[in-house]
């Protein structure tokens, strides 16, 4: 594995075309502070420079939060969201099961949907961004690298993509939430009976509750 020092470069370019992003959007984003105890470990576990954009994002903040929380992209964490992209990624001790292997899962959002960059553990092309949908509980196969991804999550149409999924008054909602948490609804989201998001209970969980949910259903139903 290569060493921080060479992982650890010159990443001003990165920040100002972030930074342009940012100011391009119009929604709400939050760069976090970054985590100066994690980060570092954070940055070697992916073998990635801060130059890119996934080693800037993961080294030089605790994360990104978009649309008022709507939509969360892991860094190297904060007391707001404090999942960082390698503790998220890889569950035990040892460093050696990862939650879910051939994806680096990068991103998340209140409806319990999973973003990933694919790295051979579904089907797609390998090194774009897959999608776990909560209402299919499918890996749906986004035509978008990381970079792409996070300019389409600050610049892009995401209120197209999530149009179906917005209730009355989502917004105060959303930004009750802690960076950690999304909602289960009920009726799930992928039945009949959840698909008109005003009619649905909504309860704020744990994001790995969601997670371990999607996962039990998909295996309830044989989904590959």
């Amino acid at each position: 594995m290569k060493p921080l020092s060479e992982l650890i470069v010159d990443s001003s370019d990165t920040k100002q075309l972030l930074q342009q992003w940012k100011e391009e959007s119009e929604r709400t984003v939050q760069f976090l502070p970054e985590n100066t105890d994690a980060n570092k470990p954070v940055l070697h576990y992916l073998q990635v420079t801060t130059h890119s954009i996934l080693g800037h994002i993961a080294y030089h903040t605790g994360g990104i939060i978009i649309d008022h929380g709507w939509l969360r992209i892991l860094g190297s964490g904060h007391d707001r969201m404090q999942r960082d992209v390698q503790t998220w990624n890889v569950i035990d001790p040892e460093q050696k099961q990862n939650r879910w292997p051939g994806l680096l899962l990068v991103a998340d959002d209140v409806l319990g949907g999973f973003f990933a960059l694919n790295g051979g553990g579904v089907s797609g092309t390998v090194g774009k961004i897959v999608y776990l949908a909560p209402d299919t509980l499918e890996w749906e196969a986004l035509d978008l690298t990381y970079p792409q991804f996070i300019d389409w999550a600050m610049t892009g149409d995401i209120k197209k993509f999530y149009q179906p999924f917005y209730w009355t008054g989502w917004e105060q909602d959303v930004q009750s939430l802690h960076g950690d948490q999304g909602y289960s609804f009920y009726p799930f989201l992928w039945t009949r009976e959840g698909k008109n998001i005003e009619s649905v209970s909504r309860k704020a969980v744990p994001i790995a509750e969601l997670w371990k949910l999607q996962l039990h259903w998909r295996k309830e139903f044989n989904i590959k």
